[in-house]
């Protein structure tokens, strides 16, 4: 093992960039679908390596010195990000006679810009680099502080966060109840680089040992609460019907289509329960599942009155059209509605965080006169996006936090008052990334908001994965990617949740802060003792 440190530590020029790139590349297989729990336990000591190895010229000051970390970052996070968002692309092939021609931006682009984030980490982690376990808490903290950036800089894209490889599975998400997401990504990382302490055998026992202590940790909270039981339903209990109607995204965007897409759906909303079973009270229909304007169209709403049985209600994703005035176009939402059996909306709420060329066109003005467009949104300036999020409360009194489609891979889109409803309602159109990682990747992320704020989730996709899943993470029903069809099952209740997720922050902050004084006392220490 110090053989192979020293080697990769002596690396330099391309190799060093490449094992960088390589490193980044191979710890995407931690990741959904694959979720090879262990990669990351041999790729982050590579980094580690790679940024003991690292130095810039002796006469320049601590700043320039540390530039080589960063370019090293930058690589480790192009090969993650790369590895792990190129099935963006599929979307631009959707309409490929007009999106085509930025498949690079997307599939290239993103990734190199992403890699920013890990690029200041590493320059970071080497401003505070040691010899010994500090050099492993500097980088986990430099870590962490770039995944919290990366959620919230830009609008924020926090997708697949270095943390979620140390979730792939119910048992090892609980600790996220007690840290969120800033803290398992601080945790993570230390744990993961821990190894390449025995590499260099400076601090090696310290470190290791405080490695499978968190380890240990994270896997006993996990099985203690897993076992305890689910709170007393605050709710009328509900029996949910999911309908996953696997419409290809072409087919719904074809103007001709409309009516068959629309009929699909309901003949899934009409069959009965399986086995006899009783029927739902609530029946919950993806993003954008009615093609058309619902409310410029009284026969569809007549349909779905035909459909429904006496107090049944239908939750569907639909385009909502708002009148902005006189001489002005109307403003445009991606909603969800709630329908009653009579054919009357009863509830709706508009989409918050809109997806940056996707749903909305950035500095519009300029880029609409170079030809450009939003990919998701056929409508002339693309989606509206609402001023805040309103809780659907339902006939009945049962309450839904809505988030949609790529709303839910936000930890701070979810606010402290999700805590006392029903559960949060998560409806996607996974159908534009076919079958790729990302409708894998995107329900994991989902599967981890529940778990984080300790309510169950009811989530449902066009093309999968579609899923009630309890307050622990655990799948309670649902259904696979590309697998058309219908299940119903009750709603479970919520989870005792130790922390809310401003306790989770400040546990994180605590944890961050702790870390963060390790590193700059191993710091102070390494350089005095050269000196």
């Amino acid at each position: 093992m110090e053989r192979l440190a020293g080697r990769i530590m002596l690396s330099s020029g391309l190799r060093r960039a490449f094992l960088g790139f390589l490193a980044g590349l191979v710890t995407v297989l931690a990741l959904p679908p694959f979720n090879i729990f262990a990669v990351p336990f041999l790729t982050f000591p590579v980094l580690v390596w790679l940024l003991d190895g690292t130095s810039g010229q002796p006469e320049h000051g601590a700043l320039r010195r540390a530039l080589p970390a960063f370019s090293l970052g930058w690589f480790f996070g192009f090969g993650y990000l790369l590895g792990s968002l190129w099935w963006l692309g599929n979307a631009l092939l959707v309409e490929a006679d007009t999106f085509a021609w930025a498949l690079p931006f997307a599939v290239v682009g993103l990734p190199a810009v992403l890699a920013i984030y890990y690029g200041l980490a590493a320059f970071v982690a080497r401003l505070l680099w040691s010899d010994g376990v500090g050099r492993i808490a500097a980088l986990s903290v430099a870590f962490a502080g770039a995944e919290w950036l990366r959620g919230v800089m830009f609008t924020g894209f926090p997708w697949n966060a270095v943390g979620m490889a140390a979730m792939p599975v119910p048992l090892l998400m609980q600790s996220l109840s007690l840290v969120g997401m800033i803290g398992m990504n601080l945790l993570a990382v230390f744990v993961y680089a821990a190894p390449a302490l025995i590499g260099t055998r400076k601090g090696m026992g310290v470190g290791l040992a405080i490695s499978a202590g968190l380890v240990a940790a994270h896997l006993g909270y996990g099985a203690y609460r897993l076992h305890q039981a689910p709170l007393p339903a605050a709710e009328p209990q509900a029996m949910v019907r999911i309908v996953q109607p696997v419409i290809d995204q072409a087919r719904k965007l074809d103007d001709t289509e409309r009516a068959s897409v629309f009929e699909a759906h309901l003949a899934l909303s009409a069959a009965p329960p399986e086995n006899g079973g009783k029927r739902p009270d609530i029946i919950v229909w993806p993003e954008t599942a009615v093609p058309f304007i619902l409310t410029d169209n009284p026969d569809a709403l007549t349909r779905i009155a035909d459909v429904l049985q006496d107090g049944q209600l239908l939750v569907t994703g639909a385009v909502r059209t708002e009148d902005a005035g006189a001489g002005l176009p109307p403003r445009y939402y991606n909603s969800v509605y709630v329908i009653d059996d009579r054919g009357q909306i009863v509830g709706a709420a508009d989409k918050v965080h809109l997806v940056p060329f996707g749903e909305y066109l950035p500095f519009e003005d300029l880029l609409s006169r170079m030809g450009l467009s939003a990919i998701a949104a056929s409508m002339p300036g693309g989606f509206s996006s609402a001023a805040t999020r309103t809780i659907l409360t339902l006939p009945g009194g049962r309450t839904l936090y809505p988030l949609i489609c790529y709303e839910a891979i936000f930890p701070n889109e979810i606010g402290s008052d999700a805590l006392s409803t029903g559960a949060l309602l998560n409806i996607t159109n996974d159908a534009w990334f076919g079958d790729t990682p990302g409708p894998y990747q995107h329900f994991q992320q989902a599967r981890l908001r529940a778990v984080e704020n300790g309510v169950p989730m009811i989530r449902a996709a066009n093309s999968g994965i579609s899923a009630v899943i309890d307050a622990q993470g655990n799948v309670v029903s649902g259904l696979s990617l590309g697998e058309r069809g219908f299940f119903d099952t009750i709603l479970p209740g919520r989870a005792a949740l130790v922390a809310a997720p401003e306790q989770q922050r400040r546990h994180a902050f605590v944890l961050v802060l702790f870390l963060m004084v390790c590193a700059l006392i191993s710091r102070f220490g390494f350089v005095f003792r050269r000196n």
